[in-house]
């Protein structure tokens, strides 16, 4: 079979010198890491060395003009008229989100049984309970009809997660749910879908900084946006020990203060994202191409993505035939993969209070089984992502 780009994708004798005539004077490398921040840094360093010293120099740590900096800057990335706050981690944003809007013992949230601890952990710390309702088989996000099949009465907030950088459908959500949804937005710094950004649709919206996200820190960090003065001031002060001046606090509050090297950090990546985020979305987009071209669809199946989004790819996951075994094929080639999630939520034992045994949520549970994560950063060579393709071509050929 010949695709698109001239390439006999399912023959492997035609790949023969195929990564040099596709990129002259470059090859994909020995071994493909899923992901890797080295090319990254070192192509930034000299802006972070001087981000570094102006920190330092200044001798103020914690808050100050850096935090408050970038917290502006965010706020303009992100559009939609939010005011973001910075706060020490992405699990914090959203047990602060939660607890500005009230949330707590007696109360539930609704959300995803498919995705990482700290969205239900969340939900948990501020002593409310999580609802799980079942996935979208084919966007992996938390499905809009099962997910408002769940409101009752102690319904006080929905919690849905922009998975993978692929936001969930806020617009009829909200539409038939009066009450507030928080956006899990980790993954999906400027995400989109019908012509609103993640982070700015939700009564609140939840970004985390781990390194390892498209807009990333160099440690722990995260941020809380909304569009509501009110549930901006609470969190602020939320996240300040229950304080609004000093030594005078109003609630027990947590100490959730975003310092000053972080913030620093990602001053100087705010102004690379887009150009990354352009460079994630081509390189999707040639895996997408070079999996349908190799006639896969029956053993490998990308997140879909709806018609009015835009996935900015924190991840490109796939669904796959015998996820294990070609994992263990792919990394004997010296390609790197990651299963995001190896276990749904409902069935870990720090969730066992929920109550909700297997088969509960067949969507999420199959997908804990056949999701893998193919390697993914803006710096992957293309010549990289054909031959992840070709060895994927190569397993199911065997299996065949």
């Amino acid at each position: 079979m010949v695709g698109k780009r001239g390439i006999a994708i399912t023959d492997t004798k035609q790949n023969t010198g195929r990564l040099q005539a596709q990129d002259p004077g470059r090859t994909a490398p020995t071994k493909i890491p899923s992901f890797t921040l080295t090319e990254q840094i070192a192509a930034l360093r000299p802006e972070l060395d001087a981000a570094w010293a102006r920190v330092v120099d200044s001798g103020q740590f914690i808050q100050g003009p850096e935090v408050a900096a970038l917290e502006s800057e965010a706020a303009t990335l992100i559009g939609g008229g939010v005011t973001a706050i910075g706060v020490a981690s992405g699990s914090d944003a959203l047990y602060l989100a939660l607890s500005a809007l009230g949330v707590g013992p007696g109360d539930d949230v609704i959300t995803t049984p498919f995705t990482f601890f700290a969205t239900a952990g969340s939900i948990l710390r501020t002593g409310a309970r999580p609802v799980f309702a079942d996935i979208d088989r084919d966007t992996f996000n938390l499905d809009t009809a099962g997910a408002l099949a769940r409101v009752t009465p102690r319904t006080r907030a929905i919690l849905p997660v922009h998975l993978f950088g692929l936001m969930a459908d806020l617009t009829t959500m909200a539409r038939q749910f009066p009450g507030p949804i928080v956006e899990d937005a980790a993954q999906a710094i400027l995400a989109s879908r019908d012509g609103r950004v993640a982070g700015a649709v939700g009564a609140l919206g939840c970004f985390s900084f781990f390194p390892t996200k498209n807009w990333g820190a160099f440690g722990d960090a995260g941020l809380v946006t909304t569009r509501d003065p009110a549930l901006a001031d609470q969190v602020k002060m939320l996240a300040r020990h229950g304080a609004r001046q000093k030594y005078y606090h109003e609630a027990p509050g947590i100490n959730s203060r975003l310092d000053a090297l972080q913030a620093a950090v990602l001053r100087v990546k705010l102004r690379h994202v887009a150009e990354w985020t352009t460079a994630r979305q081509a390189l999707a987009a040639r895996y997408a191409e070079g999996l349908a071209d190799a006639g896969l669809a029956e053993w490998v199946t990308p997140q879909a993505v709806p018609p009015g989004a835009q996935h900015v790819y924190h991840q490109y996951t796939v669904r796959a035939q015998a996820r294990d075994a070609l994992a263990a094929h792919l990394g004997a080639a010296g390609i790197g993969t990651t299963v995001y999630y190896p276990h749904a939520l409902h069935l870990m034992p720090a969730l066992a209070a929920v109550g909700v045994g297997a088969g509960a949520f067949p969507e999420a549970e199959r997908l804990t089984q056949e999701a893998l994560a193919l390697p993914l950063f803006p710096e992957l060579a293309p010549a990289a992502v054909d031959r992840v393709v070709d060895a994927v071509a190569a397993f199911y050929r065997g299996r065949a």
